[in-house]
């Protein structure tokens, strides 16, 4: 329904030029106010702000989805490395005929030096990891996400003779993996005899 003003200026403007009325209703002008499309700016900044904050919450879930996998990636390689280090020393020092280095009973070392069907492996840190050698080639113990760090053996037993050889061996493992906590640390400790 048109008011006054708007039925004298749309029925004037058909009047004086019908050609001219014809090119507007082809081109959708003679619509009244009531039935024109669009939004408003009142609509355009509601919109806006549901917008933004849609993707706040959509950003911080995110953040939060990240958070937990650096989570988890740090604590599984520090456990996962710590047990493959703890089992390597295991295997090893069970096949072992001796002990080198700690030498005697009480004796702490950052070294382990065992003899393994005649050929003499040694473990030490280098640069944070832990290497074992053979003399020929050095292979690290724990991954690149790691690092190993207060690393001791210590020889303990008995002065028995034909007593069992056995190596208390200490060390930290600690994730190269940057979380929001901070680093991942753990300790390792374990006693390991000859068998």
């Amino acid at each position: 329904m048109l008011n006054s003003f708007q039925h004298l200026v749309f029925s004037g403007f058909r009047s004086r030029n019908p050609s001219a009325s014809l090119r507007a209703s082809k081109f959708g002008m003679t619509r009244s106010a009531k039935t024109m499309s669009g939004f408003t700016l009142v609509e355009l900044l509601i919109y806006m702000g549901l917008l933004s904050i849609i993707l706040v919450v959509l950003s911080q879930i995110f953040g939060s989805i990240l958070d937990a996998q650096l989570e988890s990636q740090a604590s599984s390689s520090v456990h996962r490395d710590g047990r493959f280090i703890l089992s390597k020393l295991s295997h090893d020092i069970h096949k072992a005929q001796s002990i080198v280095d700690p030498a005697a009973i009480g004796e702490q070392s950052i070294d382990l030096q065992l003899t393994i069907d005649g050929i003499n492996y040694i473990y030490s840190l280098d640069n944070g990891n832990l290497e074992v050698s053979d003399g020929v080639e050095a292979n690290n113990l724990n991954s690149g996400d790691t690092t190993v760090s207060d690393l001791s053996f210590t020889r303990i037993g008995n002065s028995v003779a034909n007593a069992k050889n056995t190596v208390r061996i200490t060390y930290t493992i600690t994730s190269k993996i940057v979380r929001p906590k901070g680093m991942e640390t753990k300790d390792f400790q374990t006693t390991i005899g000859i068998r």
